[in-house]
């Protein structure tokens, strides 16, 4: 299978080595060169622009930051829509608001080309180990043309139902996490205020029948103090936006995940905007 990957940024670079090692043919594409580079000595095919790397593709893939970013690889004179073969399937990977997304697949589909949000949960470390779990909306056929893409870079693929559903799940999953983190952080620092050792809490927290292995591993970083961006601050913070965005949109008030937001928002003005989600921790810090 032809396959273009665009957006080769911490998840999306490691993504699409997978792809080199499941045989599929690999075009590439990155706003920066040098990620881009580094697949060419690996075996891909360097494009100069999204609707370069999109010609004579079966599945296009997107995977960047927001809905700006996808917006900017999709459309336009050079943006991979203008490249697409209608037999093609274009894949939207990244996490957006459900709103871009129906836009998007409204612009495939002028173009006769089927259209799948697939979002998925998971950082650099399931990227890494191919490891990912894919939430798909859209055509149960044109799944079933890209799916050996996403078991290359995958453990689990689910078909959560037509257009935009993928999306609404992967927001869904991502506010699930960002409550658990911020949480994870307050309890941690009022117990550490208490004398209990914030590691020894980790440990008794995680192995009782009401953690989660998200709210454990942050736990665990938290106490270590340890906070290499595997999932920064300033994504987990727009995630919880669009969160907030769709709730809003069906009429659900939200206020435990506007709460959330509100924390990682302290942190982002705190300067942590580019550190783990995990160093949400430091707004309790003793002063």
């Amino acid at each position: 299978m032809h396959i273009a990957f665009l957006g080769l940024g911490a998840m999306g670079a490691r993504m699409a080595a997978h792809l080199l090692d499941a045989g599929h043919d690999l075009t590439v594409w990155n706003r920066s060169p040098g990620p881009a580079e580094d697949l060419e000595l690996l075996g891909a095919v360097v494009a100069h622009t999204p609707r370069e790397a999109a010609h004579r593709a079966d599945v296009v893939i997107v995977m960047v930051t927001d809905d700006e970013a996808s917006r900017a690889v999709w459309t336009g004179p050079v943006g991979a829509l203008a490249g697409l073969s209608p037999a093609a399937v274009a894949v939207e990977s990244s996490t957006l608001t459900p709103g871009w997304v129906r836009e998007l697949a409204a612009l495939a589909a002028e173009r006769g080309t089927p259209f799948l949000d697939a979002p998925v949960s998971g950082s650099t470390p399931q990227a890494e180990a191919a490891s990912l779990v894919y939430l798909v909306g859209g055509d149960a056929e044109a799944l079933e043309t890209a799916r050996p893409a996403f078991e290359a870079m995958g453990s689990a693929v689910h078909h959560v139902g037509p257009t935009g559903h993928g999306a609404l799940a992967k927001l869904a999953v991502n506010a699930f996490m960002g409550v658990q983190v911020a949480a994870a952080a307050e309890l941690l620092a009022a117990l550490g205020r208490q004398g209990i050792d914030p590691a020894t809490a980790a440990e008794i927290i995680g192995g009782t029948p009401a953690a989660s292995p998200v709210g454990t591993t942050a736990m665990r970083l938290m106490a270590a103090d340890q906070h290499a961006p595997l999932f920064p601050v300033d994504l987990l913070e727009k995630d919880l936006r669009y969160a907030l965005g769709m709730a809003a949109e069906a009429g659900v008030a939200a206020p435990v995940v506007e709460a959330a937001r509100a924390a990682f928002q302290q942190a982002q003005d705190a300067g942590l905007g580019d550190r783990n989600m995990t160093a949400v921790s430091h707004l309790h810090d003793a002063s």
